[in-house]
């Protein structure tokens, strides 16, 4: 009886090795987001767009196949990344600009906080064509929430380590 639960004690660890992770394929619908940008340096934007590409991608490839005009998002801006989408700011945050301008193409609506607009002293024609403005943020987010939307907070990290450091 020892040799037999040695054996299975010894046995055991090695089948955990050789199981692997399973892939599951979400049955996603169709998408209802309002990703809120708050950000403490305009800079981060970059990689918060980054989080829209990370959910459209998966969405418009196989098995889902979703037309990027059928999905509905939208991004609020508030923080200090209000700057990147104002026409005379655009030499320092073309890269941002147009890859906004593209996701605007596809049918993302991004949106700017008027009182935010007001505290940095812009007006309408300030921004480019594909912004709209809103009264205010808050009550944006949560009329939106309250329509059924998901609400995606971007938390926007420094890179310290790359993948191969820490691998």
């Amino acid at each position: 009886m020892r040799y037999i639960i040695l054996f299975v004690l010894l046995i055991n660890p090695l089948i955990a090795i050789s199981e692997e992770a399973k892939f599951i394929q979400t049955p996603y619908k169709e998408p209802k987001v309002i990703y809120d940008f708050y950000f403490d340096d305009p800079q981060k934007i970059n990689s918060a767009l980054y989080w829209i590409r990370s959910y459209m991608n998966p969405l418009i490839d196989a098995p889902y196949d979703y037309a990027p005009e059928f999905m509905d998002i939208k991004v609020l801006i508030h923080g200090t990344e209000i700057v990147t989408v104002v026409q005379k700011n655009y030499k320092k945050y073309t890269k941002a600009v147009e890859r906004m301008r593209y996701y605007a193409q596809l049918g993302v609506e991004f949106k700017v906080c008027g009182l935010a607009a007001e505290d940095y002293g812009y007006k309408y024609s300030d921004f480019y064509d594909f912004i709209q403005i809103v009264p205010s943020a808050i009550p944006e987010l949560a009329h939106w929430q309250m329509e059924g939307y998901a609400l995606i907070t971007p938390n926007i990290m420094e890179k310290r380590f790359s993948i191969e450091e820490i691998r």
